[in-house]
Formats: structure tokens, sequence, C-alpha cells
């Protein structure tokens, strides 16, 4: 049962659909996940949510940056990622409590939810984008009265559980896929416009380095190197707590095949 729900998830995640929404709606059904949207700092915010055992801590996934540009000098129209792999993540999840956060725009109906371009390109981790996701997690555990999270970000989703950790006392691990750790050092890389408007999660590094911490790499990565993750972790004043565990994956792929095995790797600390 468990290898033909996994042939599933790669036949949905696979799937070259002109409706990407329809994807990764038949994504979340084969995995018991509910669509909901909520309005938080003036952002319509998409979430898939499988809520069981109030009790027991949540698995939170927050989407990567999804399709924000079509070229290195052209914007995207609509950020909706094609392939959504921080929902296929969440869909491997065999937790009681799993909730996936898109990231703001992200599956908006842009007809009736305008959505301002600059948040999907330089402020994408503006202070308002963090609040909007912050109060979004607060609504999802106080209707559940769950104690802890664990927070998963995949790509630029990972600066964003970054900075969340930063600001939350309920937070019980960290893990990373692909992260975004640094921007300012990712786009001197890539020679592209620094984005200042935008929080930066290596200078929170410090103040979460008590939190058990995972940072899954992809040596095949060629979007964000694995000195990202170890310059991240270079700033924590004790890194006790916090791993590297470099995986055979490239940015986009490698990662649903392996990410149940990735699952079960013991945090530090």
């Amino acid at each position: 049962m468990k290898q033909f729900y996994w042939l599933l998830l790669l036949m949905l995640f696979a799937c070259a659909t002109p409706d990407t929404r329809q994807n990764a709606q038949q994504l979340a059904n084969s995995a018991g996940l509910t669509k909901s949207q909520m309005t938080a700092n003036g952002f319509v915010l998409t979430a898939y949510s499988r809520l069981t055992k109030p009790e027991q801590a949540i698995n939170v996934y927050i989407e990567g940056d999804g399709l924000a540009w079509v070229s290195r000098h052209q914007l995207s129209a609509d950020p909706t990622p094609r392939n959504a792999l921080g929902l296929a993540l969440a869909a491997l999840d065999p937790k009681a409590n799993v909730v996936y956060l898109a990231r703001p725009c992200q599956f908006n109906d842009f007809e009736h939810m305008p959505c301002a371009s600059e948040y999907w390109s330089n402020k994408r981790f503006a202070p308002e984008v963090i609040d909007a996701l912050n109060q979004v997690l607060d609504n999802f555990t106080h209707q559940t009265h769950t104690q802890k999270i664990n927070l998963i970000g995949y790509s630029g989703g990972a600066a964003v559980a970054v900075l969340l950790a930063e600001r939350r006392s309920d937070v019980a691990s960290l893990r990373t896929v692909a992260g975004n750790l640094d921007h300012v050092y990712v786009n001197k890389i890539h020679q592209v416009d620094l984005t200042p408007e935008s929080l930066n999660a290596i200078e929170v590094a410090n103040e979460i380095s008590l939190i058990p911490q995972l940072h899954f790499v992809g040596l095949q990565d060629k979007v964000i190197p694995k000195e990202v993750a170890l310059r991240f972790i270079g700033q924590q004043t004790s890194a006790k707590c916090s791993a590297l565990i470099a995986v055979q994956a490239s940015h986009y792929a490698g990662w649903v095949e392996q990410w149940q095995k990735l699952l079960h790797q013991p945090l530090p600390c």
C-alpha cells in the first residue's frame, strides 16, 4: 500500500498539467489534506492541513519561492509553483498533524485577490510577510490547542521557517531543505539584484541555535550550494543543536524519493 501511494505521489508531482492548482489539489487529496484560505496582514494565504490528534505536535511545511521568475530578468505574472515541492513533501509525511503553508500570492485568484509582485521578488521575506504567516500559524495552534510545532521549509520557505522560529516560543525543531538561509550571499553568487527590503535568515541564526535543527543540502544543487547552510551554522555561537546532511539531490529533484527516510534522521541536541 505504501509503495502504491508513493508511486501515485510521484505521478501527480511529475504530471505536466497547465492547471497547477488542480495538480496541487489532487496531490493534497491523495494525502488527506484539506484546503483553506485565510486573510492575514492584507494577504490571502493558502494552506492545506490534516489535523487528527490535537494533543500532538504539528509538522508545518513552508513552500519555496514558486514560479517567481520566468527568466533571469523577467518576473512571473503568478508565483504559484508549477510543481509544489513543499506540498509534495507534506503529502508524504505520515504524522497525524500536518500543515502546509503556501507563500503570499501563491494559489491566489488574481482576478479577485490581487497581490503585489514585490512580494515574490524584493519583498518576499519582508517583515509583513513573516507577520502574516505567523498569524496563520497562530490560527492553527489555537484551533487545535497544540503546544509544539516542527517547522520544515523548502528553498525560500526555509528562510521563512527560520524567521518564524526566531519569533515563536513553541518551535520544537527546524528542518530546512535546499534552504536559502542567506539570500544576500545567494544573490551575490548568481549576480542578481540584492533584496534589502527582505529580512535575512542568517542574521538570526544565533538566536535559534538552541532549537534542534537539520539542514538538508543537495550535492547536485546549483541554486543553493551547501556553503549557504555551512555559513548559517557557522554563525551560531554553539552549533551543537545543528547538523548538516548532504543528500544526492539537486535543487528540484531527488527530495520526494528520499523524504520519508530523511524525516527519520535523528535530530541533534
